[in-house]
């Protein structure tokens, strides 16, 4: 940990907080346990969240769906914030309520796949440490910094979002994703996941 206290922004070269360093550590950690155990997909919430109404329900829907057009991808956001405010984010055919995702802050959740986490991994992440919500949109190619070159990453948003910070800037005790957050996972053995249950929603949430 003492050798990462003195890691500073990739872009804005700041020193990163001990919460930014904790923040991308805990990711990173979730990332490598799929590559470990050979998961098919994992869902990582961070703990202060709203659940959206009937939250088990439409991802499962949403998860469904993606399986059924056999959608090739990587990541998928259900919570975050959106940066890109000038146009819509563009829709994904014969997936209602799902868009490929754009510049974004916040890491309130998601799902990722066995060769997302792979990815993440390969690109050596703790030799250009940042703030993990600034990390992932480097690498599906949409961080605005233009010396940042081309990723890959097959990544895409729920639409509506599906989480929602359970405190905002501005209030009493503000909620920050890069300052505080236990990460949470939901994760199956490829071997062990049902076909009828694309991807099961937190245990430890109930439906809202």
């Amino acid at each position: 940990m003492d050798t990462l206290l003195g890691s500073r922004d990739l872009y804005s070269s700041r020193p990163l907080t001990r919460g930014e360093i904790g923040c991308f550590l805990s990711h990173c950690y979730m990332w490598k346990e799929v590559v470990n155990r050979e998961l098919e997909k994992m869902l990582v919430i961070e703990d202060n969240v709203c659940f959206e109404h009937q939250f088990k329900r439409k991802l499962m829907k949403l998860m469904g769906d993606i399986q059924q057009a056999q959608l090739d991808w990587e990541l998928i956001y259900i919570g975050w914030k959106r940066m890109q405010v000038q146009e819509p984010e563009k829709a994904v055919p014969n997936v209602t309520i799902l868009v490929e995702a754009d510049y974004s802050y916040w890491m309130l959740g998601y799902a990722v796949s066995f060769q997302g986490a792979q990815k993440l991994i390969r690109a050596a992440p703790f030799s250009k440490m940042l703030p993990v919500d600034e990390f992932l949109p480097v690498m599906y190619n949409k961080h605005p910094a233009e010396h940042v070159g081309s990723r890959d990453l097959k990544t895409f948003s729920a639409e509506p979002l599906l989480v929602y910070p359970s405190h905002c800037t501005g209030q009493t005790h503000s909620w920050k994703s890069h300052q505080q957050g236990k990460i949470h996972s939901d994760a199956q053995k490829k071997d062990a996941l049902p076909s009828q249950s694309p991807l099961n929603a937190p245990s430890s949430r109930g439906e809202q």
